[in-house]
């Protein structure tokens, strides 16, 4: 389908990986000038994990790090490598305490946004 988009020259479709790579990583670089803490909910694995991660190598690793998706490391996967694994790298911070969760998403998104988000907005809402 993307083929078929770019036969118009009036389509706005543009994929450059290079220019999200460079935005993702400008973003990180920023939090590291500015000694903000970053963050990282990963839900799946592959091409993005491995891009998320990389760009928060450039500051020194995420400060707080989520994975979740059913990948397990024997098969030497970047989807299925352990926190750990990215903590040596230097893609989570040395002082984080990551987990993975091995779960299919759909499963267990909906209780994490609950038990994070969703549970204090209701709070914040009962005070006033």
């Amino acid at each position: 389908m993307i083929y078929f988009h770019s036969f118009r020259a009036s389509s706005p479709l543009v994929l450059d990986i290079v220019q999200d790579i460079r935005a993702l990583n400008d973003e990180a670089m920023r939090a590291h000038t500015y000694r903000q803490k970053t963050g990282q909910v990963i839900i799946g694995g592959g091409l993005i994990k491995h891009h998320i991660c990389n760009a928060n190598l450039m500051k020194n690793g995420a400060n707080f790090s989520v994975f979740v998706n059913t990948a397990c490391e024997f098969d030497g996967s970047d989807s299925g490598a352990r926190p750990d694994e990215a903590v040596s790298w230097g893609k989570i911070h040395i002082d984080a305490d990551p987990v993975k969760v091995y779960c299919e998403a759909s499963i267990v998104l909906p209780i994490i946004v609950a038990e994070s988000f969703a549970k204090y907005h209701f709070e914040n809402q009962q005070k006033q």
